[in-house]
C-alpha cells in the first residue's frame, strides 16, 4: 500500500474503531490512538503510537477521528477532556460516531474557533462493513472539508456527502429508523410463520427472492434462525439511536408511530437484561411478550 503523510489521531478503539484503525494502518497512515480502556489499543502497539489522553493524541494530528458510543461520550472526550482545545489550526475533526445533529453543529463551531475543519460522518455497515472496509459513510460538512477527508474515507468504505454539518447525522437517523423498524418486522414475520407450523428458514429463503427481500432479512433473519445474537451492533446502541430519532422528531414537530413502538420494544429488551445482545435480538423481546420461542417449525429452539 502507498504510504500517506497525513497523521491521524483515532479516539475510540472499540467494536467498530479497531477494524477501522487496522484498515487505516494498512492504507499507510501514521496513527496515534487513544481509548478509555487503554488495553484495547495494545493490539496496535507495534504499528501506532498509543496516547495517554485525548489531548495528547490529537496534538500533532492533521485528522482527528472520533468513534465513540454516544454523543455524551463524544462531548466528554472532545470538550471536557480537552481534545478540541488541543487540536492544531488547519486540522480536520471527523466525528464518525452517531450523535445528535445539534451536537454535531456545536462541535463544528468549537472546531472553527480552533481554526480547524469539522465533518460529521456516521457510518452504516456494522462490524462486518468495518472489517471489510465497506462502510457506508454519510458525511455532513463543507465540500472542501469532505474533499480533504476522502483519502481517509476511501480506506474505510464509500462516502456520500449529504449536506452541511449535521446532515450526516440526519441520514444516520434515517438509516437507523429503517434498520430498527425492519428488524421488528422481520422478527414478527418469522415468529408468525414458525408458530403456524412453517419452517422459518424456508420462509426466509422464499421471501429473499421477492419484494420483502432486504439486507436485514438476509443477515439478521439468519441470525434469528441461528439464535446467534453475539453483538455486531448492541441493542443498547439501537435503543440510543431510536431515542435520538424520537428527540429529533419532537424538535421538528413530527409524530413517528413506528419509531416510537420499536423504541419501546428495544427499551423493554434492554430492561430485561439484553443490552449487549445484537440488535437483531429484538426477537427475544417479541418471544418474551408472546411466551413462545420461534425455534424451528414452531416447536421451540433447536438443540
Amino acid at each position: 500500500m502507498t504510504s500517506n503523510n497525513l497523521k491521524i489521531a483515532f479516539l475510540g478503539i472499540g467494536l467498530m474503531g479497531a477494524p477501522m484503525t487496522r484498515n487505516l494502518l494498512e492504507a499507510g497512515f501514521s496513527m496515534t490512538l487513544w481509548n478509555r480502556t487503554a488495553s484495547k489499543c495494545e493490539a496496535f502497539a507495534s504499528d501506532a503510537t498509543i496516547a495517554g489522553t485525548p489531548a495528547e493524541a490529537v496534538a500533532e494530528a492533521d485528522i482527528v477521528i472520533t468513534m465513540l458510543e454516544n454523543g455524551q461520550v463524544v462531548d466528554d472526550v472532545l470538550v471536557k477532556q480537552g481534545a478540541m482545545a488541543a487540536v492544531k489550526p488547519g486540522a480536520l475533526v471527523i466525528d464518525m460516531s452517531s450523535v445528535q445533529p445539534s451536537l454535531a453543529r456545536e462541535h463544528a463551531e468549537l472546531a472553527a474557533e480552533q481554526g480547524a475543519g469539522y465533518v460529521d460522518a456516521p457510518v452504516s455497515g456494522g462490524t462486518v462493513g468495518a472489517v471489510e472496509a465497506r462502510l457506508s459513510i454519510m458525511a455532513g460538512g463543507s465540500e472542501a472539508d469532505i474533499e480533504r477527508a476522502l483519502p481517509v474515507f476511501n480506506a474505510l468504505g464509500k462516502c456520500t456527502r449529504i449536506g452541511p454539518v449535521g446532515a450526516g447525522q440526519l441520514a444516520k437517523l434515517a438509516n437507523q429508523a429503517i434498520v430498527g423498524i425492519t428488524i421488528g418486522a422481520v422478527s414478527e414475520a418469522l415468529l408468525l410463520a414458525a408458530k403456524g407450523g412453517a419452517d422459518p428458514a424456508a420462509v426466509r429463503e422464499a421471501l429473499m427472492g421477492g419484494f420483502a427481500g432486504s439486507r436485514i432479512l438476509e443477515l439478521h433473519g439468519q441470525r434469528m434462525i441461528d439464535r446467534d445474537f453475539a453483538p455486531g451492533a448492541p441493542a443498547r446502541i439501537q435503543l440510543k439511536d431510536m431515542r435520538m430519532i424520537l428527540d429529533e422528531a419532537r424538535a421538528e414537530n413530527l409524530t413517528l408511530p413506528l419509531a416510537q413502538q420499536v423504541h419501546n420494544e428495544y427499551l423493554a429488551l434492554v430492561a430485561n437484561g439484553h443490552s449487549d445482545v445484537d440488535h437483531s435480538g429484538l426477537l427475544l423481546e417479541l418471544e418474551h411478550l408472546n411466551g413462545s420461542l420461534m425455534g424451528s417449525l414452531g416447536r421451540g429452539p433447536k438443540h
